[in-house]
């Protein structure tokens, strides 16, 4: 009995969403040009990281060396990207990793990346408010910041910011309730939006061009001293590393990395309007744009002297061009201000589409009945970002808002390489079924599966040695058990090089022991995925070199997120501790997909009968 419980318990988590293209949400899009398809990628990734998150990583992480940061995490991207296309033409309707994911894997899954993306999104907001009022402040001398620090730092926890900003909570407040009561995106705000941005971002390089230097790419002990002359004090000075192009060494060119993936995010936007095959040019315009400002600002000024609350105005009035700075910070202004409202947007849409599939708590996806606005998730969603742009630095949501989205993008790089091998799972041949597009079950019956194992010996040759060239219910349970088994494996091997690098390469008897034995059986377990037959169905998009290039997307993720500090990890368990309680609590009981008898059996993970 205990048995038969655990069993419907395991087809709960994996229960699937029915493919219903009954919202706009998901209904096909018409195709965008290629120029208008990379000129809405581009503004919705460059953002925030452009203007502030660059100052922070120049100066007290990466140094110069932020340009090769930037190009680490541009290459994730990539990765991640390609993935992500490949999952999201699985399902013939745009939408969401959280959609694909119901859909194709299962609602435990589902409930996972949803849960990440909005506090991906939340975050994201919470730190272009922050990034406003950062700029705001500096533009008026710092008057704001400076009563607030002396007001409220005594009181403030050594975990959160040094003290509560409530002109960010006050400008997230006031856009909520624009939201709430009926805006929209505006076309033309955006066009001139991403115009101003060119405008800036032009102006910026090109500077770069006239008044950079190269010496201060490499920069030595002599340089720290006369600068500490000029000062009168070397503690008016940032960090000042080991000097020249990597002054705090390949840790924090990784460390800087995983900052600067949040730079990246908003290029899976293409995929989700339908459309994968410009994503990396995407990723490959907003790196050129990255690289060219973050090497004006380390070429302008020596990154130890870098402003990081307002890296380029105030790098204009180092070099002298003082009236330029506040064009400058105009600019962005006026840029980041678009980018908070176009920001709010995507997180209600998330907590309604949970809500109404029963997920989240029903009356979240209460609408108001003239304007179709979700007012409840509309509302919860901006005094989350609210709270979080109060309490939280700068840097404290970046690194929260990049180890949300890794874990997202992990997870559809591991969903990519576990549905590849299913039997004939393609959505794109689902049949009518009582006015609805179903699915075909994700593993189903083989005749070969109905006879008698002959032992282990035969279970162990299957490993190796498929008894069928096209997928069958043991080589799905194969390819998902050994996938697991990597992601552990990788996971480990990712916190050993995190944690211990200089010992692991300088030959540590034990770590390099550990670290070569788990590259072995990496290798061992991927050379078994690798001889299990795949499911031949055409895609419209197939990811590379299965099954090495999603583990390689996995790995890189995992990686840079083991580079967060421990504190942001504790913020992530905690909000997803929470998600739990309210799934296992509240979700797993009031899902629709539990309460619908035509829901084919969900096998993504295949649970033996009792």
């Amino acid at each position: 009995m205990r048995c038969q419980d655990l069993h419907q318990f395991g087809q709960k988590l994996v229960r699937r969403r029915l493919l219903e293209p009954a919202k706009d949400s998901e209904s096909p899009m018409a195709p965008l040009n290629t120029l208008k398809l990379v000129a809405f990628g581009v503004a919705s990734t460059v953002g925030v990281g452009m203007y502030i998150l660059v100052g922070e990583v120049a100066m007290f992480i990466a140094g110069p060396a932020i340009v090769i940061s930037f190009l680490v995490a541009a290459v994730s991207s990539v990765l991640s990207g390609l993935c992500y296309a490949e999952f999201g033409t699985r399902v013939s309707w745009t939408g969401s990793a959280y959609l694909y994911s119901y859909i194709s894997v299962g609602e435990l899954w589902a409930f996972v990346t949803a849960w990440n993306l909005i506090l991906s999104y939340v975050v994201v907001t919470g730190s272009v408010t922050r990034a406003w009022s950062i700029t705001f402040n500096s533009l008026i001398g710092n008057h704001i910041f400076n009563a607030l620090e002396g007001t409220f730092s005594s009181y403030m926890p050594y975990y959160l910011a040094m003290y509560t900003d409530f002109v960010a909570l006050s400008l997230v407040l006031l856009l909520t309730g624009v939201l709430v009561l009926g805006a929209r995106e505006s076309v033309l705000v955006g066009k001139i939006s991403t115009g101003i941005n060119f405008l800036v971002l032009s102006f910026i390089i090109l500077s770069g061009f006239i008044k950079g230097d190269l010496h201060n790419w490499k920069l030595t002990e002599q340089d720290y001293i006369l600068n500490t002359s000029e000062s009168g004090d070397i503690y008016s000075l940032g960090p000042l590393g080991s000097g020249g192009f990597v002054p705090f060494d390949y840790d924090g060119i990784l460390h800087g990395a995983a900052l600067c993936f949040y730079s990246f995010v908003g290029f899976d936007d293409i995929v989700t309007k339908g459309n994968w095959s410009f994503s990396s040019s995407t990723v490959f315009i907003c790196f050129l744009a990255y690289f060219g400002v973050s090497a004006t600002l380390t070429l302008m000024v020596p990154y130890y002297q870098i402003q990081p609350d307002s890296p380029f105005p105030q790098a204009f009035v180092h070099v002298g061009w003082g009236p330029a700075r506040y064009v400058v910070a105009i600019g962005i202004l006026c840029f980041l201000l678009y980018r908070l409202q176009s920001s709010l947007f995507p997180v209600p849409q998330v907590i309604q589409e949970m809500a109404e599939d029963g997920l989240l708590f029903r009356g979240l996806a209460q609408t108001l009945p003239h304007t179709k606005i979700p007012i409840m998730a509309t509302v919860s969603s901006g005094i989350l970002a609210g709270i979080m742009a109060l309490l939280f630095e700068f840097s404290n949501l970046v690194d929260l808002m990049s180890i949300g989205h890794l874990l997202v993008y992990s997870l559809v790089a591991f969903f990519v390489l576990v549905l590849r091998y299913q039997p004939d799972w393609n959505l794109s041949k689902n049949e009518k079924t009582e006015d609805k597009i179903q699915m075909k079950p994700l593993v189903k019956e083989n005749p070969l599966d109905s006879e008698p194992e002959a032992g282990s010996s035969k279970t162990l040759k299957s490993l190796w040695l498929p008894v069928s060239s096209s997928p069958t219910q043991k080589s799905a349970q194969i390819v998902y058990g050994c996938a697991f088994l990597l992601v552990l494996l990788l996971i480990i091997l990712s916190l050993i090089l995190a944690q211990w690098p200089s010992q692991v390469f300088s030959g540590d008897p034990v770590l390099t022991t550990v670290a070569v034995l788990l590259l072995l059986l990496i290798t061992g377990v991927t050379a078994i995925i690798w001889r299990q037959p795949q499911d031949p169905s055409p895609l419209p998009f197939r990811a590379p070199a299965l099954p090495v290039f999603p583990l390689v997307s996995i790995f890189v993720n995992v990686y840079l997120m083991m580079q967060t500090t421990s504190g942001t990890w504790a913020l992530f368990g905690v909000w997803n501790a929470i998600g739990f309680i309210i799934y296992f609590g509240y979700g797993i009981q009031h899902s629709l997909a539990g309460n619908n008898h035509q829901q084919p059996p969900a096998t993504s993970l295949h649970l033996p009968d009792s």
